[in-house]
């Protein structure tokens, strides 16, 4: 992070950007947000550092589309897993598709 940005890995950025648009839609509301976002924090114990700050933004969206009805939670883990495959099966130097995982259905 020496070059200013606040991100790290480009993830983060998008995290954030999906919560502020799931917000502009008027999916979820801000307070609805805050309080996700401070509950997951407060659940994980946050490190005083904040290096774990990220993936308490991933896990209150997680919970936020589980709890609307959006995707169920067992919907998000098997998306993972297969974004996990993905990258294992994806060859270093490549850019990281869905298609690449080897046991995602309807694959090309």
């Amino acid at each position: 992070m020496g070059d200013g940005s606040v991100f790290e890995q480009p993830w983060q950025a998008q995290a954030l950007a999906m919560a502020q648009a799931l917000q502009d839609a008027g999916v979820i509301s801000p307070s609805e947000w805050s309080q996700a976002l401070g509950a997951r924090r407060d659940a994980a114990n946050a490190a005083p550092d904040g290096r774990d700050y990220y993936d308490s933004v991933v896990a209150a969206l997680e919970e936020l589309l589980a709890r609307r009805g959006i995707a169920s939670k067992s919907a998000l883990e098997a998306l993972s897993q297969s974004w996990m495959r993905a990258a294992h099966a994806t060859r270093h130097g490549q850019p990281i598709e869905l298609d690449n995982d080897p046991v995602r259905p309807g694959r090309r």
